[in-house]
């Protein structure tokens, strides 16, 4: 699996920690290529690293800003991307379990330790496996897609 991390300025130090941290641990992380600098925008790097993971289907994401919430808006918007702003382990559990999530969102707000338990949860929870979780996940993508005909 292929995990892609990108951040906007004010996340620059947390990325930098967690890819030696995630590195250390043989897990395959790759920045998205986009170089930092004080006057970037968080969008940018949100849809980016959405269409890389959208794109290398066994892969997922993680995103850092100041608190995480303007990264998730905009990968959201990324057609394939449900991106979890998790400022917890249980958040980003059910993120993932629950939700599907493939991308997830952080605030470099938490602080390196936080985050390392926020990432570690991410990483190692099982996708969506309960029929009902997963009819919900399938509604998501049917509306994404047009096809969602429930209202």
């Amino acid at each position: 699996m292929t995990i892609y991390i990108a951040c906007d300025h004010l996340g620059v130090e947390i990325k930098k920690e967690l890819l030696t941290y995630l590195k250390n641990k043989n897990i395959d992380i790759r920045e998205i290529g986009i170089e930092n600098s004080e006057l970037d925008d968080y969008p940018v790097f949100a849809f980016k690293l959405g269409e890389l993971v959208r794109d290398n289907k066994d892969s997922l994401g993680i995103l850092i800003c100041g608190n995480g919430v303007g990264m998730s808006i905009a990968a959201n918007k990324v057609k394939g991307i449900r991106c979890v702003r998790a400022t917890s382990v249980e958040d980003a559990f059910k993120g993932k379990n629950h939700n599907g999530a493939n991308v997830l969102a952080i605030g470099a707000n938490l602080g390196i330790d936080l985050a390392k338990e926020i990432v570690d949860t991410f990483i190692e929870t099982d996708p969506a496996s309960i029929e009902r979780y997963l009819k919900r996940i399938n509604s998501i993508i049917n509306y994404e897609n047009g096809e969602y005909n429930e209202l």
